[in-house]
């Protein structure tokens, strides 16, 4: 069947619009306590822009925490903005949401996990809103529910 429904993918994108709508959210009205983030990206993505000291530091994958202190979030179409600091010295970060790994909310036990596997089959990746230019070559991406007991203290 040449136009399967790829329920993985139409899910991760899913996922990913939910972050977005979360991060809008808090963006426009603040985080409630006691809510916080755990985001996990990927640093090398290559649309990911942030220090080069950073991406030094962490040059496949970092975490981030939104909780006490952060500025200037905005949730666009493609990822998110945001200034942390790091190390008594302010950064900006862009993050898209695909470069995510980890969205994790510790205080309600709420997380979304996003894996990387690039043995998926091309048919697996097909899915009915793209063209079969698309999708050729593309890793595959799923998301899951994860556990939050490893973030807790």
């Amino acid at each position: 069947m040449k136009n399967k429904i790829n329920y993985d993918e139409l899910m991760t994108q899913a996922m990913r619009g939910l972050i977005k709508l979360i991060l809008e959210k808090v963006a426009a009205t603040g985080l409630p306590d006691p809510h916080h983030f755990y985001i996990t990206f990927a640093t090398n993505h290559s649309d990911v822009d942030m220090a080069d000291w950073l991406k030094k530091r962490y040059p496949d994958h970092m975490t981030i925490i939104l909780q006490n202190w952060y500025e200037n979030l905005e949730a666009m179409d493609m990822g998110f903005t945001v200034t942390l600091n790091f190390d008594d010295q302010l950064e900006n970060l862009y993050i898209p949401y695909e470069a995510i790994s980890v969205f994790a909310d510790p205080s309600t036990k709420f997380g979304l996990r996003f894996e990387y596997n690039e043995t998926i089959e091309a048919d697996a990746q097909h899915s009915w809103s793209k063209s079969d230019e698309d999708k050729v070559k593309k890793p595959h991406k799923d998301a899951e529910i994860v556990s939050l007991d490893k973030f807790r203290k």
